[in-house]
């Protein structure tokens, strides 16, 4: 039993990097049970909303499907997720065949717009990836410089539009669209990456923008990623990432089924002065599966933190090992 929990531990896990040199870290992560890694940017990436010039002029498609298959040569059944979102960040640009602008987007039809969507996802499982944390459902109709330049409009039929196109291309690639960020974040006063901060929007402002998430699930999508700050009309004291509340509403209220992926629990709106291992245990208390995280050698002090609070009662060891199942399922393919 113990030896399940510990791969369990490592299961619920996907560690992020923002470099493709990962295999120090990841190869004993993944023998000992991780089925999961997040190819990323850096934060100068990420606040410029694209890669880069160094990055793409020396990524190539042959580089990047290489270190996918030194790492799927540990393990076959491998989630590789990227950020490839539509009209925000792509992690694969230079790497794969562009997903349209936005402004194309809103004039294709929805058949045009999932086959070009299709094209790119094609392109990335040739490279080994098998996850896109996107579509992005937020609607913003306030100030959000964390979603800036990178949500698909302001008005929830138009993005819902995007949205089950999007779902409905990538997946018939087979990538695993992860759309966020779970209930939706119109409006923030600062970036919950840097502050600790709260959605102070009303219920019926936050129920009339979620139509873009049931357009998700009734396309199909594989997961969703809750949010990374409070909602105070929901929960005011966890972040939607650590919040039993948030994870009702999404399969009570929603009836998702599906695969719940936490945002990056690093972040000071996630954690609220709590520990990364202390985040991590409320996180999948809160129902979330698979637990976004920075790479970095405490991956293995984390997992083992994890295992023993399954050990000792803090996590149930069915939530864990449920929160496990429904990951390697993803990974298989399922």
């Amino acid at each position: 039993m113990s030896a399940s929990i510990d791969r369990d531990a490592r299961a619920v896990l996907l560690p992020a990097f923002d470099t493709l040199d990962v295999l120090d870290i990841m190869v004993p992560f993944l023998k000992e049970g991780g089925c999961s890694v997040l190819i990323g940017e850096t934060r100068a990436e990420y606040v410029a909303r694209a890669m880069s010039t160094e990055r793409l002029a020396c990524e190539t498609p042959d580089g990047f499907r290489a270190s996918i298959a030194a790492l799927q040569a540990v393990t076959p059944h491998l989630i590789v997720a990227v950020d490839q979102e539509l009209g925000g960040i792509q992690r694969l640009a230079g790497l794969v065949p562009p997903l349209p602008t936005l402004d194309e987007a809103h004039t294709l039809s929805p058949d045009a717009l999932a086959e070009r969507c299709r094209i790119t996802a094609q392109g990335a499982r040739a490279l080994g990836v098998s996850m896109f944390l996107a579509p992005i459902a937020d609607i913003i109709d306030g100030q959000n410089v964390w979603l800036r330049a990178r949500t698909m409009g302001s008005y929830p039929q138009a993005v819902a539009r995007l949205v089950s196109a999007f779902v409905t291309g990538v997946q018939a690639a087979g990538i695993t669209a992860v759309t966020k960020h779970f209930p939706g974040f119109n409006d923030l006063a600062e970036d919950p990456a840097l502050a600790d901060v709260c959605l102070a929007t009303p219920l019926d402002r936050i129920l009339h923008n979620m139509l873009p998430f049931k357009a998700a699930i009734e396309a199909g999508t594989k997961a969703i990623m809750t949010g990374p700050a409070p909602v105070a009309a929901i929960d005011g004291n966890n972040s939607a990432s650590t919040s039993p509340a948030v994870m009702a509403m999404l399969r009570s209220q929603l009836g998702f089924k599906g695969l719940v992926v936490s945002d990056d629990l690093d972040a000071p709106a996630t954690l609220r002065g709590q520990s990364l291992l202390e985040t991590a245990i409320a996180s999948l208390n809160a129902g979330a599966d698979l637990l976004l995280v920075a790479g970095g050698p405490h991956l293995s002090a984390l997992s083992e933190g994890i295992a023993a609070a399954a050990q000792c009662g803090d996590i149930k060891q069915q939530r864990l090992a449920d929160a496990a199942a429904r990951v390697r399922q993803i990974a298989g393919g399922g």
